[in-house]
């Protein structure tokens, strides 16, 4: 039986809390805290959730460009999370990223050309001058960017532009998976739009594999094929696409989804909404995290923590109701 392309198990991230006259550690952020989940080589898993939920930190620990606490992390078959940098080093062509603010994760200072030729220099991957500035060419062509603009520099391209950038550098090395960290959400609807469909088609025509980390759900829909949906360090549900959008199954999901603009002018969705603010990771709760906000909370919910169980079609959740009221979708008023 084939594994997935990535396997996250069990993955967490503390951070320590230092303070106190000898800067010892007080206390502990639970940014992770035991998250498990899998991509199959060609598909979309987009980890959603508000902000500071642990989303890019578990971007960040699957790249191994912070360490994680504890968990596993496996790519095609190999685990990384405990690899040496020279160790990791050959795998790392494999596994890219496409980062959040597309001018600051360019070098001001780099032509275009070298921007995306440096991961083919780093690995080896073009011998000479000439393969290399035709290898460039190809992967300009790849993200629709003209041929002649591989001459300047960051600052002379549009954002959705210097985006594209970043993604055809991340292809340069032949990658199979690429981590995009919030990757439009600095962008206008109209450039959001654009590089989303340009992600779905290098998807088709590579075969790459996405993990697509972003808190708007109205992108996701369009992109993804699975979603993990994250409260507070931790995954709370995890669905095929149509049956997450269609039924979702954990409360938090379902206020998400409520405030989500709905495409019928002459509609709208029952708005769930919250109250209090989310916890501090430092403490957070007892039992379930997300009870202190819930509306169906009951007594179990505050002493026994959920575990993500399999509730039919795929679809995960960590919670301990069988049923929640379906989402209700009233005319509006005149």
């Amino acid at each position: 039986m084939n594994r997935p392309l990535l396997e996250v198990m069990a993955l967490k991230k503390h951070f320590p809390l230092r303070g106190g006259l000898f800067g010892g550690v007080t206390g502990q952020v639970y940014a992770v805290d035991g998250v498990t989940f899998s991509i199959e080589k060609g598909e979309t898993l987009s980890l959603v959730g508000e902000s500071g939920c642990g989303k890019s930190t578990v971007g960040k620990a699957i790249l191994r460009l912070i360490d994680p606490t504890d968990g596993e992390v496996w790519l095609d078959g190999a685990r990384i999370d405990k690899l040496s940098a020279s160790q990791l080093r050959p795998l790392r062509r494999r596994l890219q990223v496409v980062f959040q603010d597309p001018f600051s994760s360019l070098n001001p200072r780099m032509r275009v050309r070298d921007i995306i030729a440096e991961p083919l220099r780093n690995f080896g991957l073009a011998n000479g001058a000439a393969e290399i500035e035709d290898r460039v060419a190809k992967l300009m062509d790849t993200v629709r960017l003209p041929r002649d603009a591989m001459r300047r520099y960051p600052h002379e391209f549009s954002g959705g532009q210097r985006q594209r950038i970043g993604i055809a550098r991340a292809l340069a090395p032949g990658a199979d998976l690429i981590i995009c960290d919030e990757a439009v959400s600095a962008l206008d609807v109209s450039v959001k739009a654009q590089i989303v469909n340009l992600l779905s088609d290098l998807q088709d025509e590579l075969g790459l594999a996405l993990l697509f980390i972003s808190h708007d759900l109205a992108i996701v829909e369009h992109l993804t094929h699975r979603v993990a949906v994250m409260y507070l360090g931790k995954i709370v549900e995890i669905a095929e696409r149509r049956s997450l959008f269609a039924n979702p199954r954990h409360p938090y999901t379902r206020a998400l989804l409520s405030a989500v603009p709905v495409p019928d002018p002459l509609a709208q969705r029952d708005r769930i909404i919250l109250t209090g603010d989310v916890p501090s990771p430092i403490n957070p709760p007892s039992g379930c995290r997300f009870h202190t906000r819930c509306p169906y909370v009951f007594d179990r919910c505050r002493t026994e923590e959920p575990l993500l169980r399999d509730v039919g079609d795929g679809q995960k959740t960590a919670c301990h109701l069988d049923e929640l009221p379906a989402l209700r979708m009233l005319p509006q008023a005149a």
